[in-house]
C-alpha cells in the first residue's frame, strides 16, 4: 500500500497522459522496433474527392484508444471466454506517424511505405491508421520484399465503395484507386470487397474488371443475408491476409464521421465476427483504417469504434496465433 492507503504505482486513467494508440510505448526509432504489432499513422487526406479531414483521423483514433487502456491483464470476453491482448500475448508500440509533405502525394505516400516496410522488416504486424484509402497504395507497396519471401497476400477490404478506379483525369493514387493497384501486383493473390453499395465511385467496367482479376464482391445486404460462416467459407483458407477497413463501412448511424458516408452499413458485429473469423481461418500479416474525419462527428463515436474494432482485432489475431502453436 502506498502512503496514501492505495496500491503503489499509478492507476493511469485514459484521460491522463500522452495519447498514443491504447497507451502503448512511443518508439521514436524506426530502427529499434520490438514488439509484435506496430501502430503507424499516416494522417494524409489529399486523396479524398469529396470532404477532407480524414488526415486527423490517427490522432482521434488514438486518443479513442485510450478508453480501453484499463487494466493491465488483459481484456476478459465472457462470450469467448478468453483474454485478448494479455501482456504475456501482444506487445504493442506506437510509431507516431508518417511525415507528410502538403501537395506531395508521391512523396508522402513514400513515407508511409517506409514505415510500414520498417514494422515488417522487425518482424511485427503493421497496423496503419489513415488518412483517407489511398495510404492502402504505399502500405500494400511495402509487402514486396516481404511476399517474395513469405508467399502472396489476399486482401480482404471492408468498405462502402470498390475502390477500383484505374486512372480518371491522371489520377492513379486517390482514394478511389487503391483496390485496382492492389490487384495488379503479382503477389496480391485474390481479394474479397465486403459492404459494397449503393451508389458507387466504381461504374460497372470496374466492377467486371474486380470480377475478372479475381475478386469476390459482396454488398451488406448479400453478406447478411449469406452469414458470417458462410461470407468467410468464400474466403481461402490458410493464406496471409492483408485487411483494410473504411470506416464508411459502416453504418453512419454508428459512424457518421467520415468524408463519404453511405447509409444501409454494417453495425459492428456484422465487421466484428467476420475479423475474428479471419484471425481463425488463416494470417493476418497487414491492417489499415481508414478515413476516420473526426470533425463530422461531435459524439467521437467513429473513433470509438475504430479503436474499439482495431484493438479486438489484434486481440483475435495473437489470441489465434497462441492457440495454434
Amino acid at each position: 500500500m502506498s502512503e496514501h492507503g492505495y496500491e503503489a504505482g499509478r492507476l493511469n486513467l485514459p484521460f491522463v497522459g500522452i495519447s498514443t494508440f491504447g497507451k502503448s510505448n512511443y518508439v521514436a526509432d524506426w530502427d529499434t522496433i520490438e514488439a509484435d504489432v506496430a501502430v503507424l499513422g499516416a494522417p494524409f487526406d489529399f486523396g479524398t474527392q469529396w470532404r477532407p479531414g480524414a488526415r486527423f483521423g490517427p490522432r482521434a483514433v488514438r486518443e479513442a484508444s485510450t478508453l480501453f487502456s484499463f487494466g493491465h491483464a488483459g481484456a476478459y470476453d465472457h462470450e469467448d471466454d478468453a483474454t485478448y491482448l494479455g501482456a504475456d500475448d501482444v506487445t504493442i508500440v506506437d510509431l507516431g506517424d508518417a511525415d507528410i509533405i502538403h501537395t506531395k502525394t508521391d512523396e508522402s505516400h513514400a513515407n508511409i511505405e517506409f514505415g510500414v516496410k520498417k514494422i515488417l522488416d522487425a518482424g511485427a504486424l503493421p497496423v496503419t491508421i489513415g488518412g483517407d484509402h489511398s495510404i492502402n497504395i504505399p502500405c500494400i507497396n511495402a509487402f514486396a520484399e516481404d511476399c517474395a519471401q513469405n508467399g502472396p497476400l489476399h486482401v480482404v477490404q471492408i468498405d462502402a465503395h470498390l475502390d477500383f478506379v484505374d486512372t480518371r483525369h491522371g489520377v492513379t493514387n486517390g482514394h478511389g484507386n487503391p483496390m485496382r493497384r492492389a490487384i495488379e501486383k503479382d503477389y496480391v493473390s485474390g481479394m474479397t470487397q465486403l459492404g459494397i453499395r449503393n451508389v458507387s465511385s466504381t461504374a460497372k467496367d470496374g466492377y467486371d474488371d474486380a470480377r475478372a482479376r479475381g475478386s469476390d464482391i459482396l454488398s451488406v445486404r448479400q453478406v447478411r443475408k449469406l452469414g458470417c460462416d458462410a461470407v468467410l467459407a468464400r474466403i481461402p483458407e490458410g493464406v496471409r491476409y492483408y485487411v483494410t477497413i473504411d470506416i464508411d463501412a459502416f453504418c453512419p448511424s454508428i459512424a457518421p464521421g467520415t468524408g463519404t458516408p453511405s447509409h444501409g452499413g454494417f453495425l459492428y458485429y456484422d465487421v466484428l465476427e467476420v475479423l475474428q473469423g479471419l484471425a481463425q481461418r488463416g494470417d493476418v500479416v497487414g491492417i489499415d483504417l481508414v478515413e476516420v474525419a473526426p470533425a463530422y462527428d461531435p459524439s467521437e463515436s467513429t473513433q470509438i469504434l475504430a479503436a474499439q474494432l482495431l484493438l479486438n482485432f489484434i486481440g483475435f489475431i495473437f489470441h489465434a496465433r497462441k492457440s495454434s502453436t
